[in-house]
């Protein structure tokens, strides 16, 4: 196994995130947390006051040798609306926002690129609303956010939200699928 990466995803809800990447071929660890705030170890219910700034997101190890950060973007445009200010469904507030925290100048031009490419191509109806800035101030989150759609998958947000995300990503990448 070559050099890994790491790169966070803000899609909306961690719980939903982190179920599709803990499928995904080539990514070695999920860890749901906070990034890009303004508070040392912010607890969930200071986040989901939306005062400590920070964004719900899936910090990603992956090896670029068995999938590309490319995938890893596409994965995360299928799963989630880029297109929602600070929203995904039901969930508003700043902690849901859309956002690419990258690790690396590389990881920057990659998301940049993409988000220009899909913008032409008018992949969706309205702009793309996704922050791309560098990982910062990560904390992880609490122990029961982490595998919550493992652990929880007859909970009501889980099979209603999390539960067709996993569909969604297994249809469309099957190649990239670990099982």
């Amino acid at each position: 196994m070559g050099e890994t990466q790491t790169i966070a995803l803000g899609g909306g809800c961690f719980w939903c995130t982190e179920a599709v990447y803990v499928r995904v071929k080539g990514v070695l660890d999920v860890e749901s947390g906070y990034s890009n705030g303004h508070v040392e170890r912010p607890s969930y219910e200071q986040v989901c006051s939306g005062s400590t700034g920070h964004a719900e997101v899936v910090k990603l190890v992956y090896d670029p040798g068995q999938i590309s950060l490319r995938e890893i973007l596409e994965i995360f445009f299928l799963v989630h609306d880029p297109t929602q200010l600070n929203r995904q469904g039901h969930d508003t507030g700043t902690q849901y926002r859309s956002g690419i925290y990258y690790s690396t100048p590389e990881q920057k031009a990659e998301a940049d690129a993409l988000i220009r490419e899909m913008s032409q191509d008018k992949l969706y109806g309205a702009p793309i609303v996704t922050e791309v800035l560098p990982l910062a101030n990560y904390w992880p989150a609490e122990e029961d956010h982490q595998d919550f759609f493992e652990r929880n998958p007859t909970q009501g947000y889980c099979l209603a939200v999390a539960a067709p995300k996993v569909a969604k990503f297994r249809q469309t990448f099957a190649r990239l699928a670990k099982d």
